[in-house]
This record gives C-alpha cells, structure tokens and sequence, in this order.
C-alpha cells in the first residue's frame, strides 16, 4: 500500500536525484529512505528510479509518477489547510435568521463587521418573522436569529444585542409634532394603527399595557403587521402608532417621530441559536457578534 511518505520521500529524491542529500532534507537515515523506496517500487512494481555508478536517475515512469505525486501531495496539504481554517471558524458558511424591523437596524452592521473579519465564510441570510426563525433553528434551516425574545425552547439559546424604547409616530401636521417627547395621556383621543395580535403578539400586549397605564384604551382604525407599513400610515394622515425606536431610521416625508414621557418600557433584539451546535464559523459569528457594538 502507497503511503504518504512514501509519497513525500519520492518526491524529494526526484528533486535532489542523490539519496545522500535526501536523506538530510528530509532528517533520517540514507538506508531507511533506500528501503521507502524500495517498498514503494514493489508496490508500484515498477522501476521509479534507473540507478548506475552511483548516479540515479528518473524513469519514464517515474516522471509520470512524480506528476502526481506531487498532485496529491498538495491536494493534501490544501486539504489539511482547509480543514485547520474551518476547524478554526475561518471558512465555513452561517445561516442566518432575521426579523424585518432589523434590516433597518442592527442586522446591515452584524453582517458588514462579520464580513470584513471574516471573508471566507458565506453568510447565507434570510428574512423570517420570528415564528419562523424559532422552527427553522429546531429543524436546522438556519443557525442563528436575530429576533425579538423571549425563547421559551430549552434547545435555543439567546443572547440580547439590544434594548429599544418606544417611541410615537404621527403626521408632521399635527400639533404635537414639534414636541421632542410626548405624554401619551395627550394623545388618548387620536386614532391608532396597532400591531396586529396574532402575528406581533409581543407589540400588542406591551403597546395596549402602555395606553391602559396612561389612562385610555386606544381607538384602532388601522392594523398592520410590519412596522414600515405603519409608519408609511402614519405618514399618509390615518392615525399615530406606538414603536420601537428603530423605526427613527424609517424616513418618510409627512412624519414626525416622538419620544414617550415616563414610560421606559423596552423591547429586546437578541441573537438565538441551537445550545448544541458545532459549527466553528457560527461560534466566530456568536464571539464577535456578542463581543462590541454592531450599530
């Protein structure tokens, strides 16, 4: 059987044609290297080398041999290469999960930072509504989201990139546009778009407590289930909404964009991935992801 140093000891010889100093390049005994050889002719069962008074020469089969032996021999070597850049989290690909609201926000800064560090590794991304991400981490259609907590899966672990306030959109028209904050004990009478319950049940429920708090329950004229089509609403003169303060980099003419007075409720934007998982380029995604600013 051809082994690879038998590969290696044949290649060096082909190149020096002197066993003598072979055997020092490669650091081992002249008749340790004669017998690799010799073992390697058996095998083949062919002449690699023409050999007279002490001058060694290659045969024609050994020219063809050396061919590809050297072919195989770097096959191998970019392999090992290869392998220590993957193992390492260097090549690779991540596929990633994320949220609408985030291409606005967070998402554009993970990528570019992730790219730049780490060139080789393929970023296959894909929009998802958060549902979506949690099924398609348990069933390995991707792996890593970004998206809204909490999650509840024991699988999935989460790691929270960021906290938002919310803020409160409404025409430029209005009278209370110019303000830099509002109570929202002042707008108790307007009409609202709000988040849908069955696809934004997380907006719903802490958007609704808020309005409760301040003393009113909202009167609903629109509902959507994306936070740029309430704002292009809004904009449109049909009611104000409640958001999270990412939507500050929605600009759409018409709009005005307020802070909310003494409420600081947030909501999170958080990265979630399968507990046990050994891709080495998602751990270098996490680790950098989860290691410094990504605005």
């Amino acid at each position: 059987m051809i082994e690879i140093r038998h590969l290696r000891a044949f290649t060096v010889i082909a190149n020096e044609l002197h066993f003598g100093r072979a055997a020092q390049r490669m650091n081992i005994a002249q008749p340790a290297l004669s017998r690799q050889i010799q073992n390697l002719e058996a095998g083949l069962g062919v002449q690699l080398f023409s050999r007279a008074k002490r001058q060694i020469a290659l045969t024609a089969a050994g020219r063809v041999f050396l061919t590809r032996a050297r072919r195989i021999l770097q096959e191998i070597e970019d392999a090992e290469a290869e392998v220590r850049r993957v193992g390492s989290g260097q090549e690779g690909y991540v596929r990633v999960g994320f949220i609408h609201s985030s291409s606005y926000g967070i998402t554009p800064g993970i990528v570019r930072r992730f790219r730049d560090r780490y060139p080789s590794v393929k970023l296959d991304l894909h929009e998802m509504p958060i549902d979506a991400q949690i099924e398609a981490l348990l069933d390995g259609t991707i792996d890593v989201g970004v998206l809204r907590p909490p999650l509840a899966d024991p699988r999935l672990s989460s790691h929270v990139l960021k906290s938002e306030h919310f803020v409160i959109a409404m025409s430029d028209a209005h009278p209370l546009a110019q303000r830099k904050s509002v109570s929202l004990s002042l707008v108790a009478d307007e009409p609202f778009i709000f988040f849908t319950r069955d696809r934004s049940p997380l907006f719903y429920e802490t958007i609704g407590a808020m309005c409760l708090d301040a003393g009113f329950t909202p009167r609903v004229d629109q509902y959507a289930t994306q936070i740029h089509t309430m704002m292009g609403l809004v904009a449109a003169g049909l009611g104000m909404a409640i958001v999270p303060e990412v939507a500050r980099n929605l600009k759409f003419p018409g709009l005005s964009v307020c802070d909310i007075e003494g409420d600081k409720r947030t909501v999170d934007v958080a990265l979630g991935w399968r507990t046990r998982d050994d891709n080495p380029a998602l751990a270098a995604f996490l680790s950098l992801t989860m290691s410094g600013s990504i605005d």
